[in-house]
């Protein structure tokens, strides 16, 4: 069974399984994850319509079946090497909360890799690295088949700063 299906599947039965499952993506290389009971749907990239005087992360917004969803790369929201998009290159729609509304966004990543169920007890914190680092965005780390993995506080980091003002203008 492949990614999309696990998904389908997954989001259909509400995923009645032991400890948490994530949704896991590539970025440079390294392995992420995303609740997945947040994860609305997953996409092939096509061009988003850019919006003026954004940050160079946000790529703009999509019409999804009526609903505008801004569209952010997480390669240069973390500041990584930007990379020209490719057959692999996805956009994940998810759902974001922010206090008691929520929002459709969606993130462009390298490629999906898998889904992964994770025990509560194995998802370790980030480390402190004292202000040199912001690590606000990571939920924990944890270990799946000899593979790091770094759990995403989605919320924390599609409702900050400018990403918070942009998605409060566009649904107004």
């Amino acid at each position: 069974m492949d990614v999309a299906e696990q998904i389908a599947n997954g989001l259909d039965n509400d995923m009645e399984a032991d400890g948490n499952q994530f949704l896991t993506f590539l970025l440079a290389g390294e392995e992420y994850g995303v609740d997945i009971l947040r994860v609305q749907e997953i996409k092939g990239w096509n061009a988003a319509t850019p919006i003026p005087n954004t940050p160079d992360y946000i790529r703009g917004v999509i019409n999804l079946r009526g609903t505008i969803v801004p569209i952010v790369d997480l390669r240069r929201r973390f500041g990584l090497e930007p990379m020209e998009y490719g057959p692999m290159t996805v956009v994940i729609v998810l759902k974001v909360l922010h206090g008691d509304k929520s929002r459709v966004m969606g993130v462009v990543v390298d490629a999906v890799s898998d889904v992964y169920n994770v025990q509560e007890d194995a998802l370790k914190p980030a480390p402190d690295f004292g202000s040199v680092v912001n690590v606000d965005f990571v939920k924990g780390l944890a270990t799946v088949e000899e593979t790091m993995v770094i759990i995403l506080d989605i919320d924390h980091l599609l409702n900050s700063g400018e990403l918070a003002v942009m998605a409060g203008a566009l649904a107004e």
